[in-house]
């Protein structure tokens, strides 16, 4: 994942198995991941047990947090927990509610790399490369906790204050002076923590209700179960994989007082079907994943 200001951030989970002569790390028999980011040659290093959105979600704010900003966009290389679908020929891309919501929270675009375009993954993979092969390969730890010590020391020590051999200068110093000031300010944002995943039944007034107040259905859904997501100041409702409304969120007010602007096919008492064209219808090895997120000049 590659965050992008006038530079940019990157970001991405690896699979590679860290057991054997590379790594020993303590913990239960089921796959660690590494989380970083990196800013044009800076980097950030998180470590996780999974691979869930929740841990792609994590390591997104430890990077905001840690570089003390929010690039404008964020591209990312498909990940199923992020990106529904991606066509490669005509580059629709859909992502995943809960990330459109993330991301209008910490507001930046997300985007999705072209799917099997190396040139663009190399970017990340090259960072994760880095990470295994400097902070991990050939150490052993005690527990899960002197582990993420470990990579917290090595980024702190190492990985950000030594002379690269491209730039010739620390890759601190570079970030600060050509790529923080690009940065939005936090804005003493709280954590992602609000959003909502529900299930509703859509009423024969071709509506569902949430917290006392009405949102709008197209009414060949009728009977239908959909699941809806609040986040970020909207309602996102969707019907298996597809979305098929979108509204703002109402609050303070009753059903019967105040109702999300109905769609123009959402009622079939005032249309005969949809308008033309709409389809919208314990101890031991383990192996270890990471997320490193930099930044770099695409």
């Amino acid at each position: 994942m590659t965050f992008k200001t006038a530079a940019a951030f990157g970001i991405g989970f690896s699979n590679s198995a860290l057991a054997g002569p590379q790594a020993a790390v303590p913990g239960p028999a089921q796959p660690a991941r590494l989380n970083g980011c990196r800013a044009p040659l800076r980097l950030h290093v998180r470590a996780f047990r999974a691979e869930k959105q929740e841990h792609w979600f994590a390591g997104l704010e430890s990077t905001f947090t840690t570089f003390s900003g929010v690039p404008e966009e964020v591209l990312m290389d498909n990940p199923r927990a992020l990106v529904v679908r991606h066509d490669a020929v005509s580059r629709s891309v859909q992502f995943n509610d809960r990330l459109i919501a993330f991301s209008k929270h910490w507001s930046f675009r997300p985007r999705a790399c072209a799917p099997y375009r190396a040139r663009t993954k190399g970017k990340t993979e090259n960072g994760v490369g880095y990470v295994k092969k400097n902070a991990i390969a050939g150490h052993s730890f005690a527990s899960w906790e002197a582990f993420e010590a470990h990579l917290a020391r090595w980024e702190r020590e190492v990985a950000n204050f030594r002379i690269h051999g491209t730039t010739g200068e620390a890759p601190i110093i570079r970030f600060a002076r050509d790529e923080a000031h690009r940065l939005k300010p936090l804005g003493g944002r709280a954590s992602f923590g609000s959003l909502r995943e529900l299930t509703r039944i859509v009423g024969n007034d071709c509506a569902i209700e949430i917290d006392t107040n009405s949102y709008s259905v197209p009414w060949r859904l009728i009977g239908e179960r959909v699941a809806v997501t609040v986040a970020a100041g909207e309602v996102r409702i969707r019907h298996g994989v597809h979305q098929v409304a979108v509204h703002e969120q109402l609050e303070g007010a009753p059903a019967a007082d105040r109702r999300s602007a109905p769609s123009r096919w959402c009622c079939r008492a005032q249309w005969r079907g949809p308008p033309a064209g709409d389809c919208s219808g314990g101890a031991g090895n383990v192996s270890t994943a990471f997320v490193v997120a930099s930044t770099c000049r695409i």
